[in-house]
């Protein structure tokens, strides 16, 4: 069989589930999944639907053609449709940090994510041991004031030989340009601690230590131009008390890191996320 994912936005009008459902059935396709929600603040319709063919009947150029032309057109939608099973190219930006790293490889390494991840890019050496020992391609591309230019464009042609459709800032402590997000929109995921903007700098967890803190957290989102701000995927937190040490605050808070930018990796990479307005619908 051949699986499809359709993801569907438009403004809420009656006969959108009707129309696509029936589209669907008459082209001798199965839904095995379907999920819909109305932001009725805005009026927006967004949709995610699974379904089925059979290989032989069942030509994707078609199907897009015929949905466009019957569907995706009458109702104003923007759409997208996936298949099911084909691995996205994703690249791994890295700098010092190499506890996403490790997460993020080991579940690859044991195939829990539907990618291909080519090579690592990273502004320092450091964790060349750990591509090496996945058997993954490591750049070293060094990053200061007088060459981000050049280690840009350096970047953007590795990028672009490996045909990379994501790319994940793994603990990545470079600010990405506007120009590789215009290159990337909505295909760029960072993580960071949820401390911002209460405490910035280089050691927040010694700064939010120092004022009792009693929960810590992690946020994955997608890029923009405006710096930690874009549209959130995942986040998660944990409790702390006067107990805890500012290690204890680090180790929680990398454990909180990792999971929760791995959760946000998979959930671009099964085409559960649609970003509208700067936010996200997320589809479980």
């Amino acid at each position: 069989m051949k699986r499809i994912t359709i993801l569907i936005n438009c403004n809420d009008k009656e006969g959108i589930i009707a129309n696509t459902t029936n589209f669907i059935h008459n082209n001798n396709g199965n839904i095995v999944y379907i999920d819909q929600y109305v932001d009725r603040e805005n009026g927006i319709f967004f949709m995610r639907l699974e379904s089925e063919f059979k290989k032989d009947t069942f030509f994707l150029s078609n199907f897009k053609e015929q949905f466009k032309k019957s569907i995706a057109i009458p109702f104003n939608m923007s759409w997208e449709v996936y298949e099911a099973g084909k691995k996205t190219r994703v690249a791994l930006f890295v700098s010092k940090y190499d506890h996403c790293l490790y997460d993020i490889l080991g579940r690859y390494n044991s195939g829990e994510l539907n990618a291909e991840i080519p090579f690592i890019i990273s502004n320092h050496p450091d964790l060349k041991p750990i591509a090496d020992s996945f058997k993954i391609d490591f750049h070293h591309i060094p990053v200061h004031k007088d060459n981000k230019k050049e280690a840009e464009a350096r970047q953007l042609d590795l990028l672009k030989k490996e045909n990379i459709e994501l790319i994940v800032l793994a603990r990545y402590m470079q600010i990405v340009s506007g120009n590789i997000i215009a290159h990337y929109p909505t295909s760029i995921i960072n993580i960071h601690h949820s401390f911002l903007p209460a405490f910035v700098g280089a050691k927040p967890y010694h700064s939010a230590y120092k004022r009792g803190v009693k929960i810590i957290g992690a946020t994955s989102h997608y890029v923009t131009e405006e710096l930690d701000a874009g549209p959130i995927i995942e986040q998660d937190v944990t409790r702390v008390s006067h107990s805890h040490s500012i290690n204890d605050l680090v180790m929680k808070g990398r454990d909180l890191e990792k999971i929760v930018l791995s959760t946000a990796l998979k959930l671009h990479l099964e085409r559960k996320t649609m970003v509208y307005n700067n936010k996200t619908v997320i589809f479980t």
